[in-house]
């Protein structure tokens, strides 16, 4: 794998595309309802295939919470710990309609560039 202008792996683009849909991500896997964190975490990985940390994650439900886009709540469990359940609130769920509308249009758009790289074509 070819190194980048920094010396690094040629792969940091991938993480930094990850990084910056993890919020997106994350609203809409609370689209259905409430999730626990781990919950969430197994969420983002069976479904997006993003694999992330739980110091990651907790930060960023911090900040969507105090944004007013998740509420949250302790709930006792039957057997083990507590665990903190969130759920988007009415400005959650219009950020998350807002985001997945603006990734489905950049998304279609880059899908229509890259489709020649993707087929070899040379024009």
């Amino acid at each position: 794998m070819a190194a980048n202008g920094n010396g690094e792996r040629g792969q940091h683009w991938e993480a930094q595309l990850r990084k910056g849909c993890l919020e997106m991500a994350i609203l809409s896997s609370l689209w259905m309802g409430r999730l626990y964190g781990l919950e969430i975490l197994r969420c983002l990985a069976d479904k997006s295939n993003l694999e992330v940390a739980e110091g990651t994650v907790y930060p960023i439900l911090a900040r969507l919470r105090a944004e007013g886009l998740l509420q949250a709540e302790w709930v006792e469990a039957e057997a083990g710990h507590p665990r903190k359940y969130y759920w988007l609130t009415g400005p959650g769920r219009r950020r998350a309609q807002e985001m997945a509308e603006a990734w489905s249009n950049f998304s279609a758009s880059l899908t229509i560039l890259v489709e020649p790289v993707l087929k070899g074509n040379k024009s």
